[in-house]
């Protein structure tokens, strides 16, 4: 089935013409997602179960175990790893720490608010408001961060373990969550995250 609520479910973003396989696997993926969203927002999260949904989606209970980990993944994967993978393989050498934040920052938030799954207003609503995947998010959001610190410190030739950077990567992670959880219904524009980042830059001024 295909029909506007794929569109805005397909986790795909912009690059070259996938073959046919990737295309029916990226569509089965998408059918998942809408069929999720649509039970979701019909009789609530908790209340639906995967089988409601592979049922749905019109996929074997193997399937969308084939294709996700859990429910939870249903709406918290967002298949931009490769995309975020490449951003970091090409970010230009020489930038100090803002520099380079605000380069990861931008790059990061193009590609997402660019993917129409990763973006998609509903999906983003349930993020916010159901604990099991807040608790869920956050577990995946806590290894991102780690990841980030490892990356930011080979980049900078720092260590991992430098008090410094640690400080600094925790304090930059906590603001940028707390202007994500700010946002009322959507993801707030690049320009609110960059001013973040110019106040942490200036020490703060009040």
């Amino acid at each position: 089935m295909t029909d506007n609520r794929h569109a805005a479910a397909s986790g795909t973003s912009p690059g070259p013409r996938p073959g046919l396989r990737e295309r029916q696997k990226a569509q089965t993926r998408a059918d998942i997602r809408a069929a999720a969203l649509e039970l979701f927002a019909k009789q609530g999260y908790e209340s639906t179960t995967v089988a409601q949904i592979a049922a749905r989606a019109n996929v074997s209970h193997t399937t969308f175990f084939r294709y996700f980990q859990s429910k939870e993944h249903v709406v918290i994967d967002d298949d931009l790893d490769a995309d975020r993978k490449r951003v970091l393989e090409n970010l230009p050498p020489g930038l100090d720490q803002f520099g380079l934040v605000r380069q990861m920052l931008s790059e990061m938030w193009t590609i997402t608010q660019s993917d129409p799954w990763a973006s998609n207003p509903e999906r983003f609503a349930i993020l916010r408001t159901e604990p099991a995947l807040r608790a869920t998010f956050q577990t995946e959001s806590d290894r991102a961060i780690a990841e980030g610190l490892d990356f930011i410190a080979a980049y900078l030739g720092s260590s991992p373990d430098d008090p410094k950077l640690r400080i600094f990567v925790a304090a930059l992670s906590g603001v940028m969550f707390h202007l994500a959880e700010s946002a009322t219904e959507h993801m707030l524009p690049l320009a609110a995250y960059l001013a973040a980042i110019d106040l942490m830059e200036e020490g703060f001024p009040l």
